[in-house]
């Protein structure tokens, strides 16, 4: 089975199928209860989901494996990420679980851990974890039965979250005659995102607020933005928001329906963070998989871009390192560190709504920072993930692809954390010359990879 059950976003994988079963669930949260638990006073664990059927299943084995390792559960339902990673820190929790897999289908389900400063783990923590969950001769340290624990529901933590997110939005601004259309990927922001923006003063037209457990993230949500599009231009909306399953990513769709990805929400945002000299050593941090665009308009502002690997909780962890208080995923994970400890793609909404009211300008005019680079992402099932070094014909396909780019643009291969993918990633200033060098280069991946 391997030593290691994370990826870059935690344990993800399909429901009913290693490492997703209800047995690894179990163990898992006797693993990370036990990691958890020091001393002999009770600990407290809060547990949030998204809206796929399998969360009831995944929600009882944590339950039940925290339970039997002598932590008290809350269970907060179905929640956002974010969501769970703040109420992680204001109920003083010593660890947050979530069980989701983000803007992946109903079928695949996953679980991500906060400490209790609403931090992700780091591998470390999680590789400590697996060998745990793995080991077949674990020494499970029961606690005595007086000291197992118990499991309660909290009925509040849509409110706490509400007012926490619009305590992030100036009081002296409203969203008064503001037009939204809204899509909630039929996933865990369904009852707090329109209430949120509501409750600020604007009409919300909403969509993908009808989960039904099969149909989060189904031709709705961040995904599919065109779905937003669509109806900001029927409705002669201000502003189209698409959030994913679990809510930590965003992307937006201006009034006049064009899509704007996160690589242009941060550049709307460190600009203005800039003019007002409040973007620290005037750093934007973000991925190898942002495009050349960003990275040429920080320079241009006097700024800098740090790039991580894929993963926003590297983002994070560089942000901390760095001094840094914004940063993101060009797929829409965008972090505001002065207010969350992670994504949060409602938070980046009314970040983006507050930069729009104070200037009383529309999104478009506030969008042409930047024209991003042809860039082309090819996604190769592959059954296993050799070091793509190692790989002979590999290595000099990607010589090769640099050498017609001629150092103007760039060749990236990685793996997904949580899927048998390799992902072929090429931008360059030629859109034909891009796409030739993109089907060339994941050609010679999977050819590079078979047997």
């Amino acid at each position: 089975m391997g030593n290691r059950l994370f990826g870059t976003d935690g344990l993800r994988g399909q429901a009913n199928i290693f490492p997703m079963l209800p047995e690894i669930v179990l163990r898992l949260g006797l693993a990370a209860g036990q990691y958890f638990r020091n001393g002999h006073k009770k600990h407290r664990v809060l547990i949030g989901k998204d809206t796929r059927l399998s969360g009831y299943v995944f929600e009882s084995a944590l339950t039940s494996g925290f339970c039997a390792s002598g932590m008290d559960v809350y269970l907060v339902g179905p929640m956002p990420t974010p969501a769970i990673s703040f109420l992680t820190r204001n109920m003083r929790a010593d660890l947050g679980v979530v069980i989701s897999a983000s803007h992946n289908p109903f079928m695949d389900n996953g679980i991500k851990f906060f400490d209790r400063s609403g931090f992700k783990l780091p591998d470390s923590v999680e590789d400590e974890i697996s060998e745990m969950v793995l080991s077949p001769d674990m020494d499970w340290k029961h606690p005595q039965p007086e000291m197992m624990g118990r499991a309660f529901k909290i009925q509040d933590s849509p409110g706490r979250y509400i007012v926490y997110l619009k305590n992030s939005f100036p009081a002296d601004l409203t969203l008064d005659g503001l037009k939204i259309v809204l899509d909630c990927a039929n996933g865990a922001t369904y009852r707090v995102a329109p209430l949120i923006f509501e409750e600020l003063g604007a009409k919300v037209i909403k969509v993908g607020v009808s989960p039904d457990g099969l149909n989060i993230n189904k031709k709705c949500g961040s995904l599919y933005p065109e779905v937003a599009a669509s109806l900001v231009r029927d409705h002669g909306a201000d502003i189209g928001l698409a959030l994913d399953g679990d809510g930590d990513r965003l992307i937006v769709v201006d009034e006049q329906g064009r899509v704007l990805d996160g690589d242009q929400i941060m550049a709307i945002c460190a600009q203005e963070l800039m003019e007002h000299d409040q973007l620290p050593g005037r750093l934007l941090v973000t991925t190898v998989m942002s495009n050349m665009a960003l990275e040429i308009f920080m320079q241009e502002k006097g700024g800098k871009l740090l790039r991580t690997k894929v993963g926003d909780r590297y983002v994070v962890e560089a942000m901390r390192e760095k001094g840094a208080i914004l940063g993101g995923e060009q797929s829409g994970h965008l972090i505001f560190l002065n207010y969350s400890t992670t994504g949060d793609g409602i938070l980046a909404a009314l970040q983006l709504l507050k930069i729009m009211a104070q200037k009383g300008k529309p999104l478009s005019e506030l969008a042409g920072l930047l024209t991003p680079f042809p860039q082309r992402l090819i996604n190769v099932h592959v059954e296993r993930k050799v070091p793509f070094e190692q790989v002979p014909s590999i290595q000099l396909a990607v010589k090769d692809a640099k050498d017609k780019l001629k150092g103007r643009g760039r060749v990236l291969l990685r793996y997904s954390g949580t899927e048998p993918v390799a992902r072929v990633m090429v931008e360059g200033e030629n859109e034909e010359l891009v796409e030739s060098i993109a089907q060339d280069l994941a050609q010679a991946v999977e050819d590079g990879l078979m047997g």
